[in-house]
């Protein structure tokens, strides 16, 4: 005889609960001059670590040389060069990563842009170009994202107008729930003028998440370092790669790119300090980069939100 069972005893035993949603995929856009096994540690650690299916944008590092392509341009000569289509190349390899991401996207679901260096900024322009109806998240890792100042002496454009062109025609950062930008800088080192007797100061600062129209980071004096000796030729050299970016060569950066250059109105920017720009040559020399273990925990959360 069959008999009712007890309402109680219809529950799901806990081994039949809804498994958690599945992560939203990454797509990793290489940074000039680096090619898709620099960022083999930072995908399988986004994968096997927090759950993240993640696809590095497939680049080589001769596809760089392709950039020469501007120099027939005589816009590369006027400073006024156009992202296309000298950059198509690029921006080709980043709509196949993201195909390539949607496919492990649920239904409906959307994916994350992470874009080291150079390829924050072309993020930008592959937004711009092919929408962001697929995208919730742009999160840059040491990106030149500001054209350098005008009429700076001894300031040379590197990118020939590309960022002039990113800032004007791309669309301004946002951090609300539909789209979020996160900039994250790197304070390695600070730069200062070729010349002159100046010393680097030594504070240090505070990751603040907040977006930029909320709270700024926090600067913290660190103790007297008076004893400290005068400046470094790295510090020197350094300075001079950061003027050639955001006009001064006094700014704190991560070695490669200065933390204001780094940081967009709008979104929700982030410094971390004692970070390095490049995944090559870092961790093996005792210097963490974005990606670093480390450093990975404390940003991870806005790919898992």
């Amino acid at each position: 005889m069959l008999s009712l069972l007890h309402p109680a005893r219809l529950r799901a035993a806990p081994s039949d609960a809804a498994a958690p949603a599945p992560r939203r995929p990454a797509v990793i856009l290489p940074g000039l001059g680096n090619n898709t096994a620099d960022y083999a540690r930072l995908a399988a650690a986004l994968r096997d670590g927090h759950g993240v299916p993640s696809v590095v944008a497939r680049v080589a590092r001769p596809d760089w040389l392709r950039n020469a392509a501007g120099l027939a341009d005589p816009s590369y000569w006027r400073g006024t060069l156009r992202p296309r289509p000298v950059l198509d190349w690029y921006l080709k390899r980043v709509e196949e990563a993201v195909s390539e991401a949607k496919e492990l996207c649920p239904p409906d679901g959307k994916l994350s842009l992470i874009g080291h260096s150079a390829g924050g900024w072309l993020a930008r322009v592959y937004m711009e170009e092919f929408g962001t109806s697929d995208i919730s998240l742009l999160l840059t890792l040491g990106s030149p994202l500001l054209p350098p100042p005008k009429g700076v002496s001894a300031v040379i454009d590197q990118t020939r107008g590309l960022l002039d062109y990113v800032e004007k025609n791309c669309a301004p950062a946002v951090y609300t729930p539909e789209l979020r930008y996160v900039c994250i800088a790197g304070r390695y080192i600070q730069g200062v003028p070729l010349t002159g007797n100046s010393t680097a100061t030594t504070d240090e600062v505070v990751a603040v998440d907040a977006p930029s129209d909320v709270a700024e980071a926090v600067m913290v004096s660190a103790k007297d370092k008076s004893a400290q000796s005068g400046p470094t030729f790295q510090a020197r050299f350094v300075g001079q790669g950061y003027k050639q970016v955001c006009g001064r060569a006094d700014v704190w950066g991560d070695g490669v790119v200065p933390e204001m250059s780094a940081h967009l109105e709008g979104a929700l920017n982030i410094s971390f300090d004692g970070v390095y720009h490049s995944p090559v040559g870092s961790d093996n020399e005792g210097r963490p980069w974005y990606g670093s273990p480390a450093i990975l925990e404390q940003w991870v959360h806005h790919l898992l939100s």
